[in-house]
């Protein structure tokens, strides 16, 4: 069901030590209930790395990001990963070449909606769902405030929001997310030349 969301934060926390450690975000929203970020869960493989959003009325959503690149990775990227809002995959696309930030943006296709993910810069992004005959559609604007103890993550709504639409968009604050972003295109740019360069030399 569709509803309007009424602004609200989530608070960070971290507990347990080097095999159990967790952190991520909690909150509650008025509308949708206790919230939890978990970003990462405990490995359960030195090539697998997991976020998680769960409770409330929301669906739970996984972000994983596979392979070898992830063993020295605090959050999942992403390269080679896998994203699920409850037992539907989320099917995502991006342009990797792209130089501007629009350009960059994610492209996904959920439960028969478009979504588009944007960075604003290196601690927002905006998720929006496209407009269809039955909805105007919804822009989620997510940020990081704060430093240390006192960070927040700040979620506002635009438009009327699903369980659905709100999980997927707080999944991405336990991502990395650079590659989207101004900095991150010119780092994967650099990354590239020297790739390629590396591999002439052979």
């Amino acid at each position: 069901m569709h509803t309007h969301v009424t602004p609200f934060d989530l608070l960070a926390w971290k507990e347990g030590h080097r095999h159990d450690y967790r952190a991520g975000w909690r909150g509650v929203s008025p509308e949708f209930g206790e919230i939890t970020l978990t970003c990462p869960l405990p490995r359960t493989s030195p090539e697998s790395l997991v976020s998680e959003v769960r409770g409330g009325q929301l669906p739970t959503t996984s972000f994983e990001a596979r392979g070898a690149h992830v063993e020295g990775m605090r959050l999942p990227g992403l390269n080679r990963s896998t994203l699920r809002v409850g037992d539907r995959m989320v099917y995502v696309t991006r342009n990797r070449f792209g130089a501007t930030l629009e350009q960059r943006a994610l492209g996904m296709r959920y439960a028969g909606d478009r979504y588009r993910l944007s960075a604003l810069d290196k601690r927002g992004y905006v998720l929006g769902r496209a407009a269809d005959d039955e909805d105007p559609g919804v822009a989620i604007a997510v940020r990081e405030t704060g430093r240390g103890k006192g960070r927040r993550l700040s979620v506002r709504v635009e438009g009327r929001a699903e369980g659905g639409d709100l999980a997927l968009a707080l999944i991405f604050a336990g991502v990395d997310r650079s590659a989207l972003t101004r900095l991150g295109a010119v780092r994967a740019g650099l990354s590239r030349v020297t790739h390629f360069w590396t591999e002439s030399q052979y």
